[in-house]
C-alpha cells in the first residue's frame, strides 16, 4: 500500500483558537517524524510468527473499538484459530509490567489492575488470553510460547508501529461530525486523515446514528483501496454489577432512568438509550475511563431520585470503575452491547481469507 506523505494539519471547527492550532502543528511535526523515522528504517517494526490483525482508531476514544474487538475475537474462535488479544491496559496501576489475564486461572482480574478495557474484554472473551503490556512485540511472543495463540489481535493498534501487522483495521464513526477531524489538541485526531492510507480496512461505526455517506466519501478520498464495512451498536441486554444476572430491557422501556457513563463518546450512548426505547431523566457525563468515588455516585444518585429515575444505567465499562466497595441504593444495571457489520458474510470471509494468505507468506 502506497505510503501516506504528511499533510498538514486539518482545520477544526472556526472557533478553534490560535494556540490549539499552534499547539496541533507542533504535534502534527512529531507524528510525521516518527512515522519518517519507520519508513526509512530508523526505527524498525519487528514481526511476530503468526499473524496480527490491528484494531485501532484515528481518534482519540469513543469509536465502539471494544465490541468489535470481542466480535473478531468470537468470530476467529469459531474459525476454529486461538486468538489472543494484545493490549496496553490504559490507565492500570501499579507499574507497566506485563501481565497475562490466563482464562484458565478462574479468576475476576481487578481493573485497577490491569485496566478498565481489559478486564472488559476477559470478562466477555472468558476462553481467549489477554496480554497486558506496553511491549506488544514481547507480548506476543509470550501468547505463541505459553498459550499457543495463532492470531493476535492488537487492540487500539493503529499507531502502535513498532510492531508489524497482516491487517491494519481502523474504525471511524459515523456520530462524530467531520469538523471534529483536526490534530490534537485542536480536535480529536492522533494523526493526520491521510494516515489512512496505510489502513487496509476502514470501518465505519455507529451507522444507525447518521449518513456514513459524507465520511466515506472522505475515506475514499484518502484511500480508494481499503475495504470499507458498516457497523452498528444493538443492545443486548441489560446486566447487574460484579457479573450478576441478565435483565431485560423491557422491564425499563419508556420509563425514567438515570444515565451516567465515562466514555470516548457519551453522546453515541446516551442516544442509543433513546434509540433502545429507554428514557434519560437525569444524566452525567464524566472523562473517559473516569474511576468514580462513593461521593460522585452519591450525587449522582440524588440527581437522577430527583428527577424520578427508577433505576441507574451504565455502560459495562464503566461498571469496571466502580468503588469495589459501594452497594448502589437504587437499582443499577449496565447496558450490554454488540457490534453488528452489515456485510456480515463479507466481512466473515474476507477476515478468514486475509489469515490464510498471511499463512501462507510465513
Amino acid at each position: 500500500m502506497k505510503t501516506p506523505v504528511p499533510q498538514a494539519p486539518v482545520q477544526g471547527a472556526a472557533e478553534v483558537n490560535v494556540l490549539l492550532q499552534f499547539l496541533a502543528t507542533i504535534f502534527w511535526a512529531s507524528v510525521s517524524l516518527r512515522g519518517q523515522a519507520y519508513r526509512r528504517g530508523w526505527l524498525k517494526s519487528r514481526r511476530l510468527k503468526h499473524p496480527v490483525i490491528s484494531v485501532g482508531n484515528l481518534s482519540v476514544g469513543g469509536t465502539g473499538k471494544t465490541p468489535l474487538v470481542i466480535l473478531i475475537a468470537k468470530t476467529l474462535l469459531a474459525a476454529g484459530r486461538r486468538p489472543c488479544i494484545l493490549t496496553r491496559g490504559y490507565g492500570r496501576r501499579g507499574g507497566m509490567g506485563l501481565i497475562a489475564l490466563d482464562p484458565d486461572s478462574g479468576l475476576i482480574f481487578d481493573p485497577r489492575a490491569v485496566g478498565d478495557e481489559p478486564a472488559l474484554l476477559a470478562q466477555a472473551l472468558p476462553n481467549i488470553p489477554i496480554i497486558v503490556a506496553r511491549d506488544r512485540f514481547r507480548a506476543g511472543l509470550i501468547a505463541e510460547r505459553d498459550f499457543r495463540a495463532d492470531v493476535h489481535l492488537l487492540d487500539d493498534g493503529f499507531q502502535h508501529l513498532a510492531l508489524a501487522r497482516d491487517l491494519d483495521i481502523v474504525l471511524l464513526d459515523v456520530a462524530r461530525p467531520i469538523s471534529e477531524l483536526a490534530l490534537l489538541p485542536a480536535g480529536r485526531l492522533r494523526e493526520p486523515f491521510s494516515a489512512l492510507r496505510r489502513a487496509h480496512w476502514v470501518i465505519l461505526t455507529r451507522t444507525e446514528l447518521g449518513d456514513a455517506g459524507p465520511l466515506q466519501a472522505r475515506v475514499r478520498a484518502e484511500n480508494s483501496r481499503a475495504r470499507v464495512f458498516h457497523c452498528s451498536t444493538k443492545l443486548t441486554g441489560l446486566v447487574e454489577p460484579r457479573g450478576g444476572a441478565p435483565v431485560s430491557p423491557e422491564n425499563l422501556l419508556h420509563k425514567p432512568v438515570g444515565a451516567f457513563c465515562g466514555i470516548g463518546n457519551p453522546a453515541a450512548f446516551l442516544a442509543d438509550l433513546r434509540r433502545w426505547g429507554l428514557r434519560p431523566a437525569a444524566e452525567r457525563v464524566f472523562p473517559d475511563h473516569h474511576e468514580y468515588t462513593a461521593r460522585e455516585l452519591e450525587s449522582v444518585v440524588a440527581s437522577s431520585r430527583n428527577a424520578g429515575a427508577e433505576a441507574l444505567l451504565t455502560t459495562e465499562k464503566d461498571l469496571m470503575n466502580l468503588p469495589p466497595e459501594w452497594k448502589a441504593p437504587m437499582p443499577l444495571l449496565a447496558c450490554r452491547i454488540s457490534s453488528e457489520i452489515e456485510e456480515k458474510v463479507e466481512f466473515e470471509r474476507a477476515l478468514l481469507d486475509t489469515l490464510g494468505a498471511a499463512g501462507r507468506a510465513t
